[in-house]
């Protein structure tokens, strides 16, 4: 591969968008790019690296906070592997969080689907379902 290659090509080679390469170079998760005279962003092969690592970390759902601290202790050869893995453990638990949420919203709309007939009626459980209580707005008036 040559040393330096355009956004195009990095945009190939990370399986990033050249736009999503662009903002990440903006908001400064991605360190700055050289540029030819004509302006266009050239990549080296730490660059292309880090692209690759932002991309996986991204597919695992880790924030961009959360991906710039990575990148920090990725680039520090004295960093603390419990460091990272503190990170890991706290990302962990979040999307433990989220999926006992998701389990719950199913079942939820499991039960509310399991009540309605799906016919020509106009009664719908579903609907029922979401409908704020009764009781709840005649004691709210």
């Amino acid at each position: 591969m040559k040393s330096l290659v355009t956004i195009g090509e990095a945009a190939a080679v990370s399986g990033v968008s050249a736009k999503m390469i662009r903002h990440y170079e903006d908001i400064g998760v991605l360190q700055k790019t050289s540029r030819t005279d004509a302006g266009y962003r050239l990549y080296n092969s730490q660059q292309l690296q880090q692209l690759g690592f932002i991309r996986q970390a991204r597919n695992l759902g880790f924030s961009l906070i959360q991906i710039e601290s990575l990148l920090a202790l990725w680039r520090d050869p004295n960093r603390s592997s419990r460091d990272v893995k503190q990170l890991a453990e706290l990302h962990l638990a979040e999307i433990r969080q989220k999926i006992a949420e998701l389990s719950q919203m199913e079942q939820v709309l499991q039960q509310l689907s399991d009540r309605c007939c799906g016919d020509l009626s106009p009664h719908c459980a579903i609907l029922d379902g979401l409908a704020p209580n009764q009781n709840l707005a005649a004691e709210s008036q």
